[in-house]
């Protein structure tokens, strides 16, 4: 193969992902141990009931609380599946809390005030999401600005144009109400448990699906922690990033259709309370199932973990500011044990260049020395 010329313009490679930054540092691996790595999170849900339970007898361990547990994380549990997604090419988007609270304002805009059937709002949402995600593809790999900058950058627009659409106020149907079509999407449920659960469930198994069965999820995973070899086996980095980036912007548009109908007024601000604990689930969920990569299960059972954890707490007694305490040293714990999966995953040889070159090739035409693809003339 002849080099390339000192003239031509070679694609710099993208820089590793988080997962694969915190996990330089290689040695060898305690086979033992990748159990605990990977159920051990799972475990520690239950024993967190179990505890919770002995100590709240009357209240804990009850069929309201269950219920409430799955109603109440439905929607943390679909952005948190959101976020997971980016995060599987090494990517973080910022912006899912703005476009969440963009979304759901939307949602009771058409369908309270503009009189569009709930139906079509819904799916001009969802679609909607879809389009500011590939947006903030774009801004990412086509115009080669951090993930960090590009979508806390993109997320402050959406949350202005959200300001703009509310003029800073509240959006409240009429006397009339919400159709009840539309509210029994968040409020029904099928058996005998919370409908939102089931769209939980019902999503991260076609996550899974995707990035564990399908061609696609494998090129995401190579490029997320091996950017130079997808590059070399000529996976399109910037267009699978892209793809990555609109499939979590329809799930935020979806997660803003529940929110909507949970919350039945349309709240500018709503949705940045969502963004911490979505980032959350998204990294501790890194730790277990697949320890070492991001993944849609382990994401599930991470929600789960916070979700019984905070109802303990508060049930408990606990102060407000407990809830602000818990999210930010888990977020620490989370970030810790990411990195130190990771490094567990290097040892043990699964991330390295061999695994993009096992990839299949992807059904696109050859990279040329720009480092962009099509065709040769």
């Amino acid at each position: 193969m002849t080099p390339p010329s000192p003239s031509s313009p070679r694609r710099q490679p993208r820089r590793p992902g988080l997962l694969s930054r915190l996990g330089r540092r290689a040695g060898p691996g305690r086979p033992g141990g990748h159990l605990i790595g990977a159920y051990g999170l799972l475990a520690l849900t239950a024993l967190l009931f179990l505890i919770f339970s002995l100590t709240l007898p009357r209240t804990f361990p009850t069929l309201d609380t269950v219920d409430s547990i799955l109603s109440n994380q439905s929607i943390p549990a679909v952005l948190a599946l959101a976020a997971m997604v980016p995060i599987v090419t090494g990517a973080f988007d910022l912006s899912i809390g703005y476009g969440l609270g963009l979304a759901h304002v939307m949602v009771m805009q058409l369908v309270a005030h503009s009189g569009w059937p709930w139906p079509l709002a819904c799916l001009a949402v969802i679609v909607g999401g879809g389009v500011v995600g590939v947006l903030n593809g774009v801004i990412v790999e086509f115009g080669r600005i951090d993930s960090f900058i590009a979508t806390l950058g993109t997320g402050s627009m959406l949350y202005a144009l959200t300001g703009w659409i509310t003029d800073g106020g509240r959006i409240v149907p009429g006397p009339g109400g919400l159709p009840a079509a539309f509210t029994d999407i968040y409020d029904s449920t099928f058996l005998g448990l919370p409908v939102p659960a089931f769209y939980v469930l019902a999503l991260a198994v076609a996550l899974w699906l995707m990035l564990e069965r399908l061609p696609l999820g494998r090129y995401l995973y190579v490029i997320g922690s091996n950017p130079r070899a997808a590059d070399l086996v000529g996976i399109p980095i910037r267009k699978y990033t892209v793809y990555a980036f609109a499939v979590s912007g329809l799930i935020v548009g979806f997660a803003g259709v529940l929110l909507a109908a949970q919350q039945q007024i349309g709240n500018p601000s709503v949705g940045l309370d969502y963004l911490l604990p979505a980032f959350l689930g998204a990294l501790l969920g890194s730790t277990t199932i697949k320890p070492g990569r991001p993944n849609a299960m382990g994401t599930v059972v991470a929600v789960a973990v916070l979700a019984v954890g905070l109802t303990g707490i508060v049930q408990m007694g606990a102060d407000f500011w407990t809830i602000p305490l818990f999210h930010g040293g888990t977020l620490l714990l989370a970030v810790g044990l990411a990195g130190y999966a990771a490094r567990r995953r290097l040892r043990t040889g699964v991330v390295t260049a061999r695994d993009a070159s096992a990839t299949p090739q992807p059904p696109s035409s050859p990279t040329r020395d720009d480092g962009t693809s099509g065709s040769t003339p």
